[in-house]
């Protein structure tokens, strides 16, 4: 009974630890001051509006959005393949091939930045855009091998050489039977992938030009020069829209689904 009271205690100084900042923020987001201070004097809602009429805000939203659409979609198109080959068939160097595409996620998001723009933009000469598309490429393709490598592992191969002995060939029976049923980590690995490269630093920071910047690195140069509650309403917005996709995911396939 003892230490049920503990871990209760425990459990919940964890969850005020967690959300309390986030309480914080957006009750700053409201605030009329030109500066963010907690407790806030009066309610506005300006600092909402300041974000939608920011020009560098918007753009830079949508150059996240496409940035983290494109390299997701591509992860996956390497990614659920490679996953299927590591979980499917036994080979020589399986391990080291296994290491070399979860590297991203081993080595510090600096330097994979650092690496990154040393090699594509200053030895490649890459255009802004296909280096920052290919290094969020990179740090998604992680996920999507290991998300989607784990619904593989419980996966019964025996169906699809059922499949096989039934007259699919390879690709039809791979489309056909091993596809819908790792549909689910398919989805998880999106949506990890996804978030983590629209919310990515490191890698943005090194990849960014001119004219190119993504949504969080736009931020942290806006606080380098302003302290206003545009930070915490834009914050707000993001915690909204992540709300929002969660809702989404529990309407259509459901949150258990994506766990498993």
């Amino acid at each position: 009974m003892r230490k049920s009271k503990l871990l209760t205690v425990f459990a919940t100084l964890v969850f005020s630890f967690l959300f309390i900042p986030l309480v914080i923020i957006i009750i700053t987001s409201f605030g009329e001051n030109s500066t963010i201070e907690f407790p806030i004097t009066g309610f506005t809602l300006k600092w909402y509006i300041n974000v939608f009429k920011s020009e560098n805000f918007t753009t830079s939203f949508l150059l996240s959005f496409k940035i983290a659409m494109l390299a997701t979609l591509l992860a996956l198109v390497v990614g659920i393949p490679a996953a299927y080959a590591l979980s499917r068939y036994n080979f020589r160097s399986k391990g080291a091939i296994k290491s070399f595409f979860l590297s991203p996620t081993i080595v510090p998001g600096v330097v994979v930045g650092y690496a990154l723009f040393q090699f594509l933009v200053i030895k490649l000469g890459f255009p802004v855009f296909q280096g920052l598309l290919l290094g969020h490429f990179l740090i998604g393709v992680p996920y999507a091998i290991r998300v989607v490598g784990s619904s593989l592992e419980q996966f019964d191969f025996s169906i699809e050489e059922v499949a096989w002995t039934l007259g699919c060939n390879k690709i039809k029976a791979f489309l056909k039977v091993v596809l819908p049923n790792i549909t689910s980590g398919i989805f998880a690995s999106f949506m990890l992938a996804f978030i983590n490269s629209f919310n990515n630093i490191p890698v943005s920071m090194f990849l960014s030009g001119p004219g190119i910047r993504t949504l969080p690195t736009a931020i942290m140069s806006y606080m380098e020069y302003y302290y206003d509650p545009t930070v915490s309403a834009i914050s707000v917005l993001l915690m909204l829209g992540t709300i929002v996709m969660m809702l989404v995911i529990e309407k259509t396939i459901g949150i258990s689904s994506i766990s498993k």
